[in-house]
């Protein structure tokens, strides 16, 4: 169990590095999802993507437990706040003809959402306030 926390942390840095990385060079399919209602679109895919990166190297760095329990609760913070992207994508999908990337991509990307959710703040080592005092920093 020891090495679990250590290597999801890995898992989860990579991924948001790798998100990060996809919002500079192929922006296109972030901003065809982002909904209407969100003004400057393109400009908030490039602010995600940099959100992405630097949670990443926060939440991967090994010099400040704090700053990897600020990266854990910022990525979970923005997995919340790119929700309605996933919605948006789920929704104008289903809408397709063709179905898009299809149920069997989305239903799990919703139910997996809140995972990365909580997966953020575990990796982190963010303090929960029912806990007794374990990863205080």
């Amino acid at each position: 169990m020891s090495a679990l926390k250590p290597s999801l942390r890995l898992v989860l840095g990579l991924l948001y590095g790798f998100a990060g990385y996809m919002h500079f060079v192929a922006p296109g399919p972030f901003v065809s999802i982002t909904p209407d209602w969100v003004l400057y679109r393109e400009m908030v895919v490039f602010w995600t993507g940099v959100a992405e990166i630097l949670g990443a190297m926060a939440l991967l760095q090994p010099f400040s437990k704090r700053l990897r329990q600020a990266a854990g609760i910022g990525l979970a913070l923005y997995a919340v706040c790119v929700w309605p992207a996933n919605i948006n994508h789920f929704a104008m999908d289903m809408a397709r003809e063709d179905g898009g990337l299809g149920l069997i991509y989305h239903v799990p990307r919703m139910f997996a959402q809140p995972l990365v959710i909580w997966l953020a703040i575990w990796v982190g080592e963010v303090p929960m306030p029912w806990s007794k005092g374990e990863s205080r920093a």
